[in-house]
């Protein structure tokens, strides 16, 4: 099968379950006063594993579900999820980032971004509101929980994807072989 229909297919496969897991479990888990998201996690895991325009496709996509599913104004969570997607995969594309930290970094940012967005997006649209502390208590609390997940989260939807992703087998090999695959202390 071509390499861009398996991803596709992938893609489209982690989006459905995730989307519903959070929508019909994850949601209902409140921690901190407020429940996790997933959808930037996993947009933005995307992005950093298979590019911007993957990260782009599937943050529209994940967004467009999730505001069918849930009778929402329709567009807000694909445009925010959308960029988010395409900034991450941008960030894979001119950093070509390798630390295994860089998963918690991009997924505090991710749902910060994510969280702001759908805030800014939703004044501009004239939902009435409140406006006070508690928000930014929400948004910082829901980031916090953002950050904890993202490397589990980034971890299974590389296991995901990886099998379509013949680039990051081809870089994890490279790592492998220019460390020699021994740890300097155990050289006599």
């Amino acid at each position: 099968m071509n390499e861009q229909l398996q991803l596709a297919l992938r893609m489209v496969g982690l989006g459905l379950v995730l989307a519903i897991v959070q929508i019909t479990a994850i949601s209902q888990i409140t921690l901190l006063g407020v429940s996790a998201d997933l959808t930037p996690l996993i947009v933005a895991s995307t992005g950093l594993l298979a590019g911007s325009i993957a990260g782009a496709v599937m943050g529209f996509g994940l967004g467009l579900f999730v505001d069918l599913a849930l009778v929402q104004t329709l567009g807000v969570t694909s445009l925010v999820l959308t960029i988010i997607g395409y900034a991450a995969g941008r960030l894979r594309e001119v950093r070509d980032p390798a630390h295994s930290l860089v998963p918690l970094g991009v997924g505090a940012a991710a749902t910060a971004a994510a969280q702001i967005g759908y805030s800014f997006l939703q004044v501009l649209l004239g939902v009435e509101g409140p406006v006070s502390v508690l928000l930014v208590r929400q948004i910082l609390a829901v980031t916090v929980l953002g950050s904890i997940i993202a490397v589990p989260v980034h971890a299974l939807v590389a296991r995901v994807l990886g099998p379509a992703l013949p680039d990051l087998l081809r870089r994890r090999r490279r790592r492998a072989y220019t460390t020699g695959g021994l740890s300097p202390l155990s050289r006599s």
